[in-house]
């Protein structure tokens, strides 16, 4: 049998983002790419059955009754058709990065074969994520969220776009003093320095939720989006941000709408829709990120070299032996004092 099918299968190692809608849980997302990977290897394999001789036996029937006698024959061997063996590919390894919770969207990278080593050292290096978060002044909800069970109506008459900034403005300072505070560094140090002028500050080890960037990018009471850069965050935090900025502000909040649109290396760009989630696309994606992901490895290790050599310690360097990640869940304690 020609194994066509196996050597599709070696190409499928590396990683990928997809697109994950709202409303779908992560799994039923990778348990969905991971079963039309399945169905299309295995049926992609051309059946060219091996051969035997047989000797068969024949009967005629002759002067002194029926004549048994042999007859040589070419038969193919049965024992690796699929009706009989099963199909070839029964699962495969498919690895998540950073999830996204059922009411969110937005980019969610995979990992195969290699792939999922490959998620590992990424997390690792602690790279940041960035959200389009909507939300809307006037109620507040038990979850933040406006599907939640509604609690309080509040007016918003009095809120303007200065204000919401200078909110913003809080919130960014708090938790860059957070980062600085987490990166395990001295902040009067060369490294210190170093570090923040390339955008290599991050957190030593697991961390609060921290945000490194917010903004608003449209405001039209009482509906308001934010642009927010982070690490180590939820999608739940980020809701219970939204619900914070309208206390600070005399009224409520609800978060309507949270979307990932870019995880460390990949965008929203580079994430395959539904109607995508096929071998040939995937296989493709695979490849378009293979110098990016390779690119993004080696820079951790060229970074030690390079810190070496110019005295600095090397956060980068130490974060190689993290131990191995584990996931922020939506019971991670945010920062103490969302703003002040």
């Amino acid at each position: 049998m020609v194994r066509l099918a196996w050597s599709l299968s070696r190409t499928l190692r590396g990683l990928f983002a997809v697109y994950k809608p709202p409303g779908i849980h992560w799994k039923r997302l990778r348990d969905t790419v991971e079963n039309k990977l399945l169905k299309e290897l295995n049926s992609s394999e051309q059946l060219v059955l091996q051969q035997q001789i047989r000797f068969l036996p024949s009967f005629t029937k002759g002067e002194n009754g029926i004549e048994t006698s042999l007859t040589v024959a070419q038969l193919p061997v049965l024992a690796d058709h699929p009706r009989v063996k099963g199909p070839r590919f029964l699962s495969l390894k498919v690895g998540i990065g950073h999830r996204l919770d059922l009411k969110s969207s937005g980019v969610l990278v995979l990992g195969l074969g290699n792939g999922n080593q490959q998620l590992t050292h990424l997390y690792n290096q602690h790279l940041t994520k960035e959200y389009t978060v909507r939300g809307s002044f006037g109620t507040a909800t038990e979850d933040f969220s406006d599907t939640g069970r509604l609690i309080e109506k509040t007016t918003y008459d009095h809120i303007t776009l200065d204000r919401l900034e200078r909110i913003i403005a809080v919130i960014q300072g708090v938790h860059q003093r957070a980062l600085l505070t987490y990166s395990g560094i001295d902040l009067k140090s060369q490294e210190a320095y170093e570090l923040a002028s390339r955008g290599l500050l991050r957190p030593m080890h697991k961390s609060p939720p921290i945000i490194t960037a917010i903004r608003c990018i449209h405001f039209s009471p009482p509906n308001f989006t934010l642009e927010i850069q982070c690490l180590h965050e939820t999608q739940q935090y980020l809701r219970k941000i939204v619900h914070e900025i309208g206390l600070e502000l005399k009224s409520s909040a609800v978060c309507t709408h949270v979307r990932r649109t870019r995880d460390g290396i990949f965008s929203v760009e580079d994430a395959l829709i539904r109607t995508r989630w096929d071998l040939h696309n995937i296989q493709a994606a695979i490849q378009a990120s293979h110098s990016t992901v390779k690119a993004k490895l080696q820079e951790n290790s060229d970074i030690s070299v390079e810190d070496m050599s110019t005295g600095v310690k090397g956060q980068e360097r130490r974060r190689v032996g993290c131990s191995e990640p584990t996931p922020v869940g939506d019971d991670q304690e945010p920062l103490p004092g969302l703003l002040y």
